[in-house]
């Protein structure tokens, strides 16, 4: 039996897809008598757009994921999906009139009236290679180019099996799927390494399809069946290494190879070990599944080294949602030890120490995701964060200590949150140009399937209706589109427009300024040296020489609170709490503290040089802006 797995526009041009490469090994290894290619069709979508349409890796980003909350990506194919290359053009046109304008809106328009081309091209292709059973992958901006490339194929040649899975078809959505597009035979819920598979071999034989878990199927009649989910998720021997066979040569012929690096993919870990103890509040990650599990430190080490050996690519990208910490002293010490200068990007938790900070680093850990999310306790508290604003701002300092390049975003509108809780950060946000800032202006949350805020409206949001891009694309009842959305609009909660305007301009200088800022200490012994070149401060030299405030500076390398630090500076330097408050407001009019519910933390890195690593995290935030999501660990 012959299988063909399909990954659609638009998903990224410089990663393989995980999904497929897992599962086609676990076809070829797992089902007799089959085997599995993929199609790279988002890269075949690059060479038959810039045939005759001036079209930029810029561009491709944007449909993939910087314009994932506008919908434009789906939009685009939504007029293969339902034949008419003029598909509801006045109605995306008005409603997205203040949001995408200009070149791009036209772009936008006039990639809407190709798809339909392209599509009718891609799945010429895939009958032309005369599979038994075709599967596409769906996550982020792929829906409606996979739906409609399923229907043009079922079209050309009824007989091949349709198949459809992915992050889109999690759940709910995948029923919805199925329900509502019957040109998709089977729609696989949940993980695939097991359930692929088991389908496959099920078709081969002829043999039932009700005991294959999270299956959606049609009896004789056309009805759709859901079969039940497993309970619980795989455990991780059970999850194999990708087979990226084909990815590095496609991309190598293709014009896309002067837009991008290719970078591996790896997996260590899936589920989230913070929120099986607390569900951030506005997180949909994980899915059906939070329950963490990792991979043996051995079997981890020795994917990461045969995938670089194999494909002798050194950057890669960690999929995993949070970094399992025992890998920081089994995995990580054996990376730096095996002479690879491995170049990674790895989600993390933002209250790790600089020591551990450091490990990441000399193991090519460079570029991470701390889902630091906001500056003020109270905010991150409603968010369920287990962090405080002052345990964000030292990761800020000690990332940009050891060399590590963050990512991160700037998140509002929660519920109870209010003015202040955001002012007081906002007229210290200057003293922060010398940090990594947010990668772009802040963002409303958006309510997203599986989070606590869409399951439980107690926590405040009980209105809930498919977000706008999908009212736009789909021709769905109310209730279907409910099934089968994933983000949500919902009346704004928590703060105003004149209070985000004001964050999103601080902002906004810290990022136009972060490059030529500077703030550095020196520590020697009996005085400490800081050294500040920002906008917002007039001097660039300063001593501090008191015995109590070099031990209050050194004291505030963690974040205390004032009765906190004068309990520990009494007995040694008779320090009271007035004066060390009168201390650490000077200091933070001086922009050497930041200050948020009455801890303070110091924010001077140690004098190291840092200017490369700057220019570099420069570099790889311009290529990575558009496609950090906002929900982040």
């Amino acid at each position: 039996m012959r299988v063909l797995l399909v990954n659609m526009p638009w998903a990224p041009i410089d990663l393989p897809s995980l999904a497929l490469g897992i599962l086609k090994r676990s076809v070829d290894e797992r089902v007799p008598n089959a085997t599995a290619d993929v199609l790279h069709a988002n890269i075949e979508y690059v060479d038959w757009i810039t045939k005759n349409t001036e079209f930029t890796l810029e561009d491709y980003s944007y449909y993939a994921l910087g314009s994932y909350f506008l919908g434009c990506g789906d939009w685009v194919f939504s007029s293969a999906l339902y034949d008419d290359p003029e598909w509801r053009v006045p109605e995306f046109t008005e409603a997205m009139a203040n949001r995408v304008r200009g070149a791009r809106m036209e772009m936008t328009q006039a990639l809407h009236v190709t798809a339909p081309d392209f599509v009718r091209h891609i799945a010429e292709r895939i009958v032309e290679l005369a599979p038994d059973v075709v599967g596409f992958t769906s996550t982020f901006q792929q829906n409606t180019a996979a739906l409609a490339a399923a229907k043009y194929v079922k079209r050309l040649a009824p007989h091949i099996v349709t198949a459809m899975g992915g992050a889109n078809c999690d759940g709910k959505q995948g029923e919805a799927v199925h329900r509502n597009f019957p040109f998709v035979d089977h729609v696989l819920r949940g993980e695939g390494e097991v359930s692929f598979p088991a389908l496959v071999r099920a078709l081969d034989a002829g043999e039932p399809l009700s005991e294959i878990p999270g299956l959606c199927w049609r009896d004789a009649d056309g009805t759709s069946v859901v079969n039940a989910m497993n309970t619980k998720p795989l455990p991780p021997a059970a999850i194999l290494p990708p087979d990226y066979a084909g990815y590095f040569e496609r991309l190598a012929s293709s014009h896309a190879r002067n837009w991008v690096e290719p970078k591996l993919v790896v997996e260590g870990a899936r589920g989230c070990w913070w929120g099986e103890k607390h569900h951030c509040t506005f997180c949909g990650l994980n899915g059906s599944f939070m329950e963490f599990r990792s991979k043996s430190p051995d079997v981890f080490y020795d994917e990461i080294m045969e995938l670089a050996r194999r494909h002798r690519v050194l950057d890669m990208y960690v999929v995993d949602n949070i970094l399992d910490m025992g890998y920081v002293k089994s995995v990580l010490p054996r990376i730096i030890d095996s002479g690879y200068d491995l170049r990674m990007h790895i989600e993390i938790k933002s209250n790790m120490r600089r020591g551990q900070l450091q490990t990441l680093a000399d193991a090519g850990l460079v570029f991470v995701q701390p889902g630091i999310e906001s500056l003020n306790s109270r905010v991150l508290t409603l968010m369920d964060k287990g962090v405080t604003g002052g345990q964000n701002v030292r990761m800020l300092r000690d990332a940009a200590t050891v060399g590590l390049s963050v990512a991160w975003n700037y998140l509002h509108g929660f519920p109870g949150e209010d003015t202040e809780d955001y002012d007081d950060v906002v007229d210290q946000l200057a003293a922060l140009e010398h940090l990594n800032p947010p990668v772009g202006p802040s963002s409303r949350i958006a309510i997203e399937r599986f989070s606590p805020y869409f399951n439980d409206p107690g926590l405040g949001f009980s209105e809930l209706r498919p977000a706008e891009p999908y009212r736009l694309t789909y021709d769905l009842p109310d209730a279907e589109m409910f099934d089968l959305a994933y983000v949500f609009d919902v009346p704004p909660r928590g703060i105003g427009e004149d209070v985000v305007a004001r964050l999103d301009e601080g902002i906004g200088h810290w990022k136009r300024n972060y490059a030529g800022s500077r703030l550095t200490h020196c520590d020697l012994e009996d005085r400490i040296v800081l050294v500040s070149r920002r906008r917002a401060f007039d001097w660039t030299r300063l001593e501090l020489t008191d015995p109590g405030e070099l031990a209050l500076f050194r004291l505030l390398d963690q974040p205390h609170t004032v009765k906190a630090a004068a309990r520990k500076l009494e007995a040694d330097h008779h320090f009271g709490e007035a004066a060390l408050l009168g201390v650490l407001k000077r200091w933070r009019e001086l922009g050497i503290v930041f200050e948020d519910s009455g801890q303070f933390v110091q924010i001077a890195p140690p004098a190291l040089n840092e200017e490369f690593l700057r220019i570099d995290f420069m570099r790889h935030t311009a290529a990575r802006e558009a496609e950090l999501a906002p929900t982040t660990v």
